[in-house]
């Protein structure tokens, strides 16, 4: 008898890991896209309530479909305009190219004061002699580095157009938010223990500080930088722009990236004073991030913030842009695992 039982559970226990494997596999085509729903939801609902509380819960269906329209728009709308500048930017180098018309202004001497200025210089003054011949010359360098530049910029449009409709499921979550909240909670229960709701509340808090101390730091940055870049008239814009975006998700200072831009423009202006302006703007812009950071990041949040630094940074260099939430959201919960069990008594 007890050996039927046994066999019994063997066979359940063997249905059931089956079950969650083939459930895994059919949903792991869309788990970044619904890891990315679930976090936007949860960043974005403060605002969506207020939204349905001011127009009324009869009219929910209808605010969801303006809301939807309005913020996919809104996010279209620059990333269509990078991509095509990047775009249109290549295609005119490469017309030019062909045609022979293509000119490159000539370095000034203060070039060679650069990090390895002089290997610099000269590379870019035989560009400006003969552009052509030059490209030719040098073109299998050229060729593998323009590859692998433009591969990575086709990665991250695709990624930004992949946030695109990650936003369109989280509009669908923020629609079922209390069935989905009540589930969590039910979850985190069974697992932890009475905890569970208090688990799942950190958890919230941490994305939607993250959201606002990182993310939302760096779109700012990106958006005022793309717009000193576009007015002072900077080559490749769109490049630059992608770069700041880069560099402000995965917390590298955006100083980095801009400085090449401050000497692009003071080699290619004639006009100091714009030049001046220009580095004093976007200096300002690429600093933002230093004081926005600690006062968005601690709001509301019990998590010291050295582990929401350590979580978001060890999370990118580990899943990628996703890791910025997964990292923080994983280090909070061992910190607070780790403070619940050295705070127990041993009685």
């Amino acid at each position: 008898m007890k050996s039927t039982t046994n066999i019994t559970s063997f066979i359940r226990l063997a249905v059931l890991v089956g079950l969650i494997l083939w459930a895994s596999f059919i949903v792991k085509p869309f788990i970044g896209a619904l890891a990315w729903g679930i976090i936007l939801a949860v960043a974005i609902y403060p605002f969506y309530e207020k939204l349905i509380t001011k127009a009324g819960t009869k009219r929910k269906k209808l605010v969801s479909i303006i809301f939807t329209l309005v913020t996919v728009t809104l996010l279209a709308i620059p990333t269509y305009s990078i991509f095509s500048s990047v775009l249109d930017s290549t295609t005119t180098t490469i017309q030019q190219l062909k045609e022979g018309t293509l000119q490159i202004s000539a370095p000034t001497e203060n070039v060679k004061d650069w990090p390895m200025g002089e290997k610099i210089y000269s590379n870019w003054e035989n560009a400006s002699k003969d552009v052509k011949e030059y490209a030719l010359t040098n073109k299998e360098f050229i060729l593998e580095k323009g590859k692998e530049v433009f591969g990575s910029f086709l990665g991250l449009m695709g990624t930004l157009v992949g946030f695109i409709f990650s936003l369109i499921i989280a509009i669908v979550f923020m629609y079922n938010a209390d069935g989905g909240h009540n589930t969590s909670i039910k979850f985190a229960n069974k697992l932890i223990g009475k905890e569970g709701e208090d688990v799942v509340i950190m958890s919230r808090n941490t994305i939607r500080s993250v959201v606002k101390g990182i993310l939302l730091v760096a779109i700012i940055q990106t958006i005022l930088s793309f717009i000193g870049f576009k007015l002072i008239g900077i080559p490749a814009a769109g490049l630059f722009t992608m770069l700041v975006l880069v560099a402000a998700i995965v917390q590298l200072p955006v100083t980095l990236v801009v400085l090449p831009a401050i000497a692009l423009v003071f080699s290619i202006t004639d006009n100091t004073t714009h030049a001046i302006i220009f580095t004093v703007y976007i200096i300002i812009v690429s600093l933002l991030d230093n004081f926005l950071k600690p006062i968005l990041l601690s709001k509301g949040l019990q998590t010291p913030t050295i582990i929401i630094f350590i979580g978001a940074i060890g999370g990118v260099l580990l899943h990628g842009i996703i890791g910025l939430f997964v990292g923080t959201v994983v280090l909070a919960l061992a910190h607070r695992f780790y403070l619940r069990w050295v705070n127990l008594s041993e009685d």
